[in-house]
């Protein structure tokens, strides 16, 4: 069993903590003991943070609300936390928000943080993030989420980092000590959340919410490992999934909530619901009505209801009917009431609160800067032919497209609490670059969609800025003046991708093309001949074949935030060299979907080009992977080739479960330009007593290295790095390691490797 979170640890280390909660435990009604499982929206606020709802205020100061999310200011939290302070036990609130890539600084989104392979950057997103959230009282954020996503077409890998267990893995943990910091109770921490627990990124079809289903050793193996990683990082709690999982709903899932997390992970933190997600279970066919659903989803191990109040509405009478045991709730009431105490809501319910913080920690310019270094380590330069990136400051450039001029969609899906107002967009940002020095010219040159009901779809949140705006001229007219504008050019760079909408929640998409009036906006500025430069902005993998085709350069710029300006600019330009590499493949064309890198090998393969009874596609090019994507797992391009020396080990064979391999490669500059290399590591078992993965990465690191510069990249790779899960169950799994030959990996993507072959004993 993987150890105890520090949280848990620290906790069976201070008996007067536990007394403390054992004696409020004791003195408090089994009605304030709901009261304290119960999770709400703020139900209103003015400018000054009066509460509106009358209801809320009378449910906080008799004791029927433990915790709040929502809140977007300190001076409501002080005004609600003045009013549990007005309760019977004065137990303090918890403040929780949907703090996802930054609270107002807003990060590129998490796959793209992910698509950067750096975890010192990712850890310090989330501190910034904890810092600008827990100066407005938020205690607790909903992140990260660390669902692993093979299905391009679900909206929400937007907010995954992508298809490996292992790279997850390492960004749930980066994560969570971004969060959480070294002190949960320190004024500038909040607590993480991982989420959504679990299974979630394998939805049918990509249609969020729907059903999973898979195999118990895939559940492990694939998808569990992140939620590990971040319980042993010491994340405070985490968050039940919508999905069912193999026909049993996550809310209701008792065997792997209190089976496999709290009893097989040490997870001792809280579990909280998702949003309606308790109540859920009567539209999910478990239960008949709002008290069986309550019932069900504690003794699952659901600490919290979000929003739906069926613990407040129905548990009191059915631990009066024998239904359930008042001891049950005491259990869930505990965790709760810890979370508190680690967070220091005992000591001080206000101490996230110091007046004027509020305003100097958030969006500073050392913020800023932060986000502006995360847009170029997430770029992914998928093409550049005659290495036409960087370009040089001068003459004419045509910047074109629908988001080149866009401050609402930049930010992406969920940056609740980030203003459109302060996101530097991409015009600007290449303006302020090459002042005095090239002219940056600029068209629209169509719409995103020109769809008008479908725009209507994209705008779900009812903003005051729409995400999608349908231009009053006529597509032809935008079209044609992009054309003459880029005729007038040195250069062109198209602008083109989804809108903020069109990944996210509930935002499935049943193919993964650019919008048609992009498209055709990209064949219209090809054929007049200019260098063309396509930056793609999106929120998952794309289809983007005749993209790779028509453009000269194409660089993957995903949503990247408040500096996505100044960002860009600092790519296009060459003051930063794009060193993002795929955290997910990008397909071929949707068919492919899902897809991986680390399939299972067929009785049948692919052999390299289309034949009858091999498994291939009838209308695909032999020249791209049938059973892999147009751009695999781990790729990416830099301004400056780097060359790879051979795979070497200290040795050849592994004996006993604690040996340890070290697995070097030397990484040499060959280019005139900084740049940094992803080194990746991948493991393939030749035989196995059950079919195993193509390949599975298993290390990766990210060295800088100037014009020139050689670097020894050093792996150390454990015997238990290969084992796999063999399970007849979701509780009931063993971990193997089979003697064996196994071919070890080295190179700059998943299909770009060198190997050196291994044996274990």
């Amino acid at each position: 069993m993987p150890a105890l979170s520090p949280a848990a640890r620290d906790r069976l280390k201070m008996p007067k903590s536990i007394a403390f909660i054992d004696d409020l435990l004791s003195r408090m009604t089994l009605a304030e003991k709901i009261g304290q499982l119960n999770l709400v929206t703020p139900g209103g606020e003015t400018l000054t943070g009066t509460v509106v709802n009358t209801d809320v205020a009378d449910k906080i100061k008799t004791g029927r609300i433990g915790a709040i999310f929502g809140v977007k200011s300190a001076e409501a939290v002080r005004v609600f936390q003045d009013l549990a302070a007005q309760s019977r036990l004065k137990i303090p609130l918890m403040f929780a928000e949907d703090v996802i890539h930054g609270q107002k600084t807003i990060f590129p989104l998490p796959l793209a943080l992910a698509a950067s392979w750096d975890m010192k950057l990712v850890e310090e997103t989330a501190r910034i993030a904890a810092v600008e959230a827990s100066s407005i009282g938020i205690d607790q954020v909903y992140a990260p989420m660390v669902d692993v996503c093979r299905e391009p077409r679900w909206g929400r890998i937007a907010e995954s980092p992508g298809e490996d267990p292992v790279l997850a893995s390492r960004y749930a943990e980066a994560m969570v000590r971004g969060f959480q910091g070294s002190d949960l109770s320190a004024p500038t921490s909040v607590m993480a959340c991982l989420k959504h627990y679990v299974g979630y990124g394998g939805a049918v079809g990509g249609r969020d919410y729907d059903a999973v289903d898979m195999s118990p050793a895939t559940l492990h193996d694939i998808y569990l490992p992140p939620f590990a990683a971040g319980v042993k990082a010491g994340a405070g709690s985490v968050m039940a999934a919508f999905n069912t999982l193999n026909g049993t709903p996550m809310h209701a899932n008792a065997t792997l909530i209190q089976r496999v997390l709290r009893q097989g992970l040490g997870f001792r933190g809280l579990v909280v619901a998702d949003y309606t997600g308790v109540q859920e279970l009567i539209a999910h066919a478990v239960a008949g009505d709002k008290a069986e659903a309550a019932r069900l989803a504690l003794k699952a191990g659901v600490d919290c209801d979000m929003v739906a109040e069926a613990y407040l509405d129905t548990l009191g009478a059915s631990v009066a009917a024998g239904l359930i045991d008042e001891a049950e709730i005491d259990a869930a009431c505990r965790r709760v009431l810890e979370a508190k105490a680690d967070l220091g809501l005992f000591d001080d319910p206000y101490h996230r609160i110091t007046w004027g913080r509020a305003t100097q920690s958030v969006l500073t310019e050392a913020n800023r800067a932060v986000a502006r270094q995360a847009v170029a380590a997430a770029s992914v330069l998928l093409k550049n032919e005659h290495d036409l990136l960087p370009l040089g400051k001068k003459g004419r450039i045509a910047l074109i497209g629908a988001l080149a001029d866009d401050r609402v969609n930049m930010n992406g899906t969920w940056a609740v609490s980030g203003s459109p107002s302060t996101v530097v967009p991409i015009l600007e940002g290449l303006r302020e670059a090459a002042a005095g020095a090239a002219e940056i010219l600029h068209a629209k040159g169509a719409n995103i969609v020109d769809d008008r009901v479908l725009a209507a779809r994209l705008n779900v949140h009812d903003w005051k800025d729409l995400s999608v705006v349908i231009d009053d001229r006529t597509a032809e007219e935008m079209l044609a003046e992009a054309v003459d504008l880029a005729g007038q050019s040195d250069v062109v760079v198209a602008v083109v991708g989804e809108a903020r909408e069109y990944s996210g929640e509930s935002s499935s998409r049943i193919d993964l093309l650019i919008p048609e009036p992009q498209k055709k906006l990209i064949r219209a500025l090809k054929a007049v001949g200019k260098p063309l430069v396509v930056v793609v902005m999106t929120g998952r993998p794309l289809a983007l074949t005749e993209e790779a085709e028509l453009a000269d350069a194409l660089l993957v710029a995903w949503f990247g935030g408040t500096e996505i300006g100044h960002g860009l600019a600092d790519v296009l330009f060459g003051a930063q060299s794009p060193t993002g590499r795929l955290p997910a493949t990008f397909p071929y064309a949707v068919g492919q979907v899902p897809v991986t890198y680390a399939h299972l090998p067929t009785g049948r393969p692919f052999p390299g080009r289309f034949q009858k009874f091999t498994s291939g596609y009838v209308d695909m090019p032999d020249e791209v992977p049938h059973n892999d994507g147009l751009f695999p797992f781990g790729f990416g391009l830099t301004y400056a080739p780097v060359a790879y020396g051979p795979p070497r080990v200290d040795k050849v064979a592994l004996a006993g479960d604690d040996d340890r391999l070290t697995v070097s490669v030397s990484v040499t500059n060959m280019g005139k330009r900084p740049t940094a290399e992803v080194v990746q590591l991948y493991v393939h078992d030749l035989k196995a007593s059950v079919s195993r993965p193509v390949k599975q990465l298993k290390g990766f690191s990210k060295v800088a290295l100037e014009p020139g510069e050689s670097a020894e990249v050093s792996f150390t790779l454990l015997a238990g790095d290969l084992a796999f899960s063999v399970a007849t169950s979701v509780d009931d799994l063993t971990r193997i390691r089979e003697a064996g030959d196994y071919d070890i990996h080295v190179g700059r993507s998943s299909r770009d490797t060198q190997h050196v072959r291994i044996s274990w004993n």
